[in-house]
């Protein structure tokens, strides 16, 4: 298995994002476009980026200095449960309550209200798990 958020494991994220109707199809019926970067809690830059346009990946990979929509960091540990066991709602509202998963760039409240986008968020989780 590729290491977390390296180019080829974001490739391979992109792929299994892109087959589930329930994230990037729904994604798609709003028109979410967004350039999405994950890595460890910490560090000075993400990992990996993915870039979605209209819910669809379009390009993913290592990341390069690209203009950010969400960052989104947890610790390596977590990051590996979460690999194990993706979240559900609850798990999620918890981890960001006890700053366990950060925000660096983007709104959690705003998109955790929003039905449309947070149930696609959720099922991010379980793709990344499938990678």
């Amino acid at each position: 298995m590729a290491e977390l958020f390296s180019d080829e494991w974001m490739k391979s994220f992109m792929e299994k994002w892109n087959a589930d109707p329930e994230l990037s199809g729904a994604l798609e019926q709003i028109g979410f476009s967004s350039v999405i970067a994950y890595g460890i809690d910490g560090e000075d830059q993400p990992r990996g980026v993915i870039n979605v346009e209209n819910g669809k990946g379009v390009a993913a990979g290592a990341y390069n200095g690209e203009e950010l929509n969400w960052d989104i960091r947890c610790s390596q540990a977590h990051w590996e449960k979460w690999m194990k066991k993706p979240p559900g709602m609850m798990g999620l509202g918890a981890s960001y309550a006890s700053r366990k998963i950060k925000f660096v760039v983007g709104d959690y409240t705003a998109m955790i209200k929003d039905p449309r986008m947070a149930g696609p968020f959720i099922k991010s989780f379980a793709a990344m798990a499938s990678v």
